[in-house]
This record gives C-alpha cells, sequence and structure tokens, in this order.
C-alpha cells in the first residue's frame, strides 16, 4: 500500500464533519488470486484470461468486493479506526478494476450522532481519477470514555 495516512484511533469526541482517510494501493495479480481463495468466488472473469477477454470486460478486472475492502481497511485502521465496529455499507460499483490498477479509497464523514456514537461516512474508490466504487457507511465509533 502507498500513501497510506497515520494508522490507529479516532475517538467518536474527535472526528469533525468533512474529516477523511485514504490509502492508495496497486491491485496485483496475486491480490486477487488470494481474495478468490478466501472468498471461494472462483469465477473465470477474475482468474482466466482467455475467458475474460470475451467478457463485456474485455479481460480480467478484480472482485469489485475485493476493492469494496480497500475502503474497510480505510475505515477500520483510520477513520475512526482501530476499535470501529461496522454496522452497515451501501455499495455502487460504476467500473471495472484491472490487475495492476491503482486504487485510490477514500471515505469521508458526512454525519455524527455522538449520542449514539454513530459516524455516517460517503465512501469511494477511484482509479486513474475515475470513481469506480461508490457508497456509505454507517459505523459505530470508539468512545474515548470506554476505551
Amino acid at each position: 500500500m502507498l500513501d497510506n495516512m497515520p494508522r490507529g484511533t479516532i475517538t467518536i469526541e474527535e472526528i469533525e464533519m468533512g474529516m477523511t482517510r485514504h490509502l492508495r494501493k496497486v491491485v496485483t495479480d496475486e491480490d486477487i488470486e488470494m481474495f478468490a481463495q478466501v472468498s471461494t468466488d472462483r469465477n473465470p472473469v477474475h482468474l482466466d484470461d482467455e475467458y475474460a477477454q470475451d467478457t463485456i470486460f474485455e479481460g480480467r478486472i478484480a472482485h469489485g468486493m475485493l476493492t469494496a475492502g480497500l475502503i474497510s481497511a480505510v475505515i477500520g485502521e483510520q477513520l475512526p479506526g482501530h476499535g470501529t465496529v461496522y454496522m452497515g455499507q451501501t455499495l455502487k460499483f460504476l467500473g471495472p478494476v484491472r490487475p495492476g490498477d491503482m486504487v485510490h479509497a477514500e471515505v469521508e464523514v458526512i454525519g455524527i450522532d455522538h449520542a449514539k456514537r454513530r459516524v455516517q461516512l460517503d465512501c469511494r474508490c477511484m482509479v486513474d481519477g475515475k470513481k469506480v466504487l461508490i457508497g456509505e457507511a454507517t459505523v459505530l465509533a470508539p468512545s474515548g470514555k470506554f476505551d
């Protein structure tokens, strides 16, 4: 991974509207193969060059959930970070991610409920400045009062 922002925890008491965090990662053939093994999703559009050439993508693509996992990494490692609990996530896939693509995953705080420790996050992944994934996440943020 490249250009990752500091890892750790931002508590609900420290979170502010508009805060953003991000990471960049080149998706490799090895990443795709490992994801296929872990998820058991061995769809040939991800793994077989010859098969994938005859699809609408005209070549192999990464699993959509592999790309979405980069959003999870930003949330779990940076904003809010360690101790965060996922409550929900919406995803819309706008374009393929191919082996060798640099993915820029970013989250932005768009809502805060201090009383319930809930944070709404706008989520996006981009390749070459073009959005390939968008969505929103709701998370339970850690609190300095309890940790």
